[in-house]
């Protein structure tokens, strides 16, 4: 996870709105084809889902380091 957080860090706000969004519906898409068809890796719903919160995590660290330096100009 180290990696992933590595990557967000260096995205803009917009970009991993998007992200998170595409996560979103790729997450839907999973559980949806999970009860019709199991997939051959189990796991991979939970993984997603694992990186969708180091994702949200990520964006509301940035997210409020622009307020502060908002409030502070």
């Amino acid at each position: 996870m180290k990696k992933l957080t590595k990557q967000y860090r260096d995205k803009t706000v917009k970009e991993l709105t998007q992200e998170t969004m595409i996560l979103i519906e790729e997450i839907a898409k999973l559980r949806l084809s999970q009860k019709s068809a199991p997939a051959k890796d189990t796991n991979l719903l939970m993984k997603k889902r694992k990186q969708l919160a180091v994702l949200l995590t990520v964006l509301t660290e940035k997210k409020e380091i622009e307020s502060l330096k908002n409030k502070k100009i």
